[in-house]
């Protein structure tokens, strides 16, 4: 486990500075919206009061986290920015020739969701009746070329300085997560994250076969008590845990059933952390020997919550920018608000969100 001194000379080595206030950052998956986690992140980049420890991405999380090393390792936090930035354009560059877009009636209306697109549609259906095994028999992923242009996996592996990372996919016959630490990460290993088993094959890695890890870790938070000395751990939230009102549409209920099978595995590891730090606090369990985790959470359900599952395939530069736009506002409203309580106390009440159990 790295030791207080080494996570100093690490942030030394990386900024030129030695930032007293450090984090672990989970970073969760959801398609299109991870835009909203790459503004959060640009804010914490461009803000460089914090120094992020550790990284736990999942799926759209995986990328933003393997992107924003590759931006740190060639140029700091500036890089982090520059690079995230460019990845997003070329995400929205290669989604420009795809028939999954908004129709003439959704652009006319501001709507940013694809239930009325044809193409949407049209991909619904299919992944409805056949399989990507059907369909997508060369195993054919865009992802993997975008993904290379932006990450070169074997520096990244092998560069001692930068944050720690884990990258989480779900074992399809175990049902297990598999957790890919810094030194083992490919572009096998992001693309399992994001694997959504609908539309592409199976990922094949040492023998065993991966699905996207939102399934059993969207993003697993575990691994920052074992392999991070900082006891904050920041999660950039996407998918809702509350979602006001009974969804009645086929549509609506499928997009709530994806979003609490998305959640459970992070309520479970809350509801642990949660058990935990009360037991410390009440002296069940010796403070000298298991360490209390400081939570905190950035979101925007607010301004989130109105855009539909479907908004998660539109990647037009514009949906881009605006869920950029919320990111940024998000983090910008956190740390003003939270920085002072940082490796202090939490921001986030556990007791609250588990108060109906």
């Amino acid at each position: 486990m790295p030791t207080k001194k080494s996570e100093k000379r690490t942030q030394k080595a990386v900024t030129g500075r030695n930032i007293e206030k450090s984090v672990n950052i989970a970073l969760q998956g959801g398609g299109s919206h991870g835009a909203f986690t790459w503004g959060v992140l640009d804010k914490l980049f461009e803000d460089d009061r914090l120094w992020i420890q550790s990284i736990s991405g999942t799926s759209a999380g995986a990328m933003n986290t393997v992107v924003a090393s590759q931006g740190m390792y060639d140029g700091g936090a500036v890089g982090a920015r520059k690079a995230l930035r460019a990845f997003w354009k070329d995400v929205s560059d290669a989604g420009k020739h795809s028939p999954i877009k908004r129709s003439p009636l959704d652009m006319m209306m501001g709507n940013w969701d694809l239930e009325y697109s044809p193409g949407y549609r049209m991909m619904d259906m299919i992944s409805r009746m056949s399989s990507p095994y059907d369909f997508n028999m060369v195993s054919f992923n865009p992802l993997r070329k975008l993904i290379l242009d932006h990450v070169d996996f074997d520096m990244m592996n092998g560069c001692a300085d930068g944050f720690t990372m884990f990258i989480s996919a779900t074992n399809v016959e175990t049902g297990r997560v598999r957790i890919f630490k810094r030194e083992e990460l490919t572009v096998d290993a992001v693309l399992a994250s994001a694997c959504l088993p609908s539309m592409f094959q199976a990922v094949e890695i040492d023998g065993q076969h991966y699905w996207d890890g939102g399934y059993m870790g969207n993003p697993v938070l575990s691994p920052f008590k074992t392999d991070s000395p900082v006891d904050d751990t920041l999660i950039v939230q996407i998918n809702p845990i509350v979602s006001e009102g009974v969804p009645k549409t086929a549509q609506q209920i499928q997009n709530r059933v994806n979003e609490i099978s998305f959640n459970a595995s992070l309520l479970k590891e809350l509801r642990v952390i949660r058990d935990m730090n009360n037991l410390i606090s009440s002296g069940e369990l010796d403070a000298k020997r298991h360490r209390s985790t400081r939570l905190h959470v950035i979101e925007a359900q607010d301004r989130m919550a109105p855009l539909g599952a479907s908004s998660k395939m539109n990647t037009e530069w514009a949906f881009l920018e605006h869920l950029f736009d919320i990111g940024r506002d998000a983090a910008g409203t956190w740390l003003a608000k939270n920085y002072d309580s940082i490796g202090k106390q939490s921001t986030f009440d556990l007791d609250a969100l588990f108060a109906d159990t």
